[in-house]
């Protein structure tokens, strides 16, 4: 019964390696006969696997999903991405999901090896986050969107402009981009005929979703497009600053998803930002303890002459 189980195991961990295996090859690699095969995949049903198989010369199994959760084999560092994956989760941007991955965290510990819980107490004592300091945007909200675009079906939605008025907007769905600290939505907007770009956080979804629609290609991949907030009206203030350094350089001291670097022709670069705060821009800016030109907005070059004014006052 034991070298049963054991191969049993091994079964179910090579069928989640490779989609489809022929019961030849699952035969060979587990050094049984396929009729031995063929019991341990009934086997493997009766705990609640959806093993799909087919006859004949291609024929073959594949492991479905079911409709039930049922334990996963993991090797030591698809395991330890996991548990880094729900501490993660446990103090990311997502609300409504902490408690959740604090109970998924405590089950998978509970079965580690004392090896692996070592390595995982390491990383995360020795990892901190800031990724809570950003808005958290519902969990349910994100899967209703993901869905819809996933559907190709309109998106309805009430928003909260960054004025504090609530519009009803109707939207093709394309990508969700998560920035680090914010989450947003790349959408083609139905009533505006154009591209723009959401704050996941300020979108409240209402059901049902609208008619299913041709997908539509943004002029750029999706990251791209909302990082440079070109084309859209997710920051109050979007600015084009010439930095001293070149797009290497300037990406190492910028904070993941702070805008789009691109190379300029005197071997600086152009950083395209935006921000709801000139205060903050200006703070970006002088952080880097780099020389740079503010090309626009003319509100933030103000924003900065004040600040020059303060500054050489409180260095005297």
């Amino acid at each position: 019964m034991l070298e049963t189980s054991v191969r049993l195991l091994h079964l179910l961990a090579l069928m989640q390696t490779r989609r489809d295996w022929t019961g030849a090859g699952l035969a060979e690699r587990l050094g049984v006969t396929t009729r031995t095969v063929r019991n341990d995949v009934e086997r493997l049903r009766t705990l609640g696997y959806q093993v799909q198989s087919t006859t004949g010369h291609a024929g073959g199994y594949r492991l479905e999903a079911g409709n039930t959760m049922p334990p996963l084999l993991l090797d030591d560092d698809e395991a330890v991405a996991v548990a880094l994956g729900l501490v993660a989760a446990a103090s990311g941007s997502v609300s409504g999901i902490e408690e959740t991955s604090l109970r998924a965290l405590l089950k998978l510990e509970q079965t580690l090896p004392s090896r692996l819980r070592h390595r995982v107490d390491v990383l995360r004592s020795a990892t901190v986050t800031a990724a809570a300091g950003g808005p958290t945007v519902d969990a349910a909200t994100l899967t209703t969107i993901a869905d819809a675009a996933r559907r190709h079906e309109q998106l309805r939605f009430d928003y909260l402009d960054r004025e504090g008025e609530v519009t009803r907007r109707r939207a093709e769905p394309h990508r969700l981009v998560h920035t680090g600290r914010r989450w947003y939505l790349l959408a083609w907007d139905a009533d505006r005929q154009d591209w723009r770009t959401f704050r996941a956080d300020r979108i409240r979804p209402v059901v049902p979703n609208g008619p299913r629609f041709e997908p539509k290609e943004p002029p750029e991949d999706a990251l791209t497009h909302v990082l440079g907030g070109i084309g859209s009206r997710a920051w109050r203030y979007q600015a084009r600053i010439h930095l001293a350094a070149s797009v290497e350089a300037a990406s190492g001291l910028l904070p993941a998803g702070s805008g789009l670097l691109s190379p300029s022709d005197d071997g600086g670069c152009l950083w395209e930002t935006g921000s709801d705060s000139l205060i903050d821009l200006a703070a970006y800016i002088t952080r880097l303890d780099l020389d740079f030109t503010v090309e626009s907005p003319p509100e933030l070059r103000a924003c900065l002459e004040r600040l020059a004014v303060r500054f050489t006052a409180a260095g005297r």
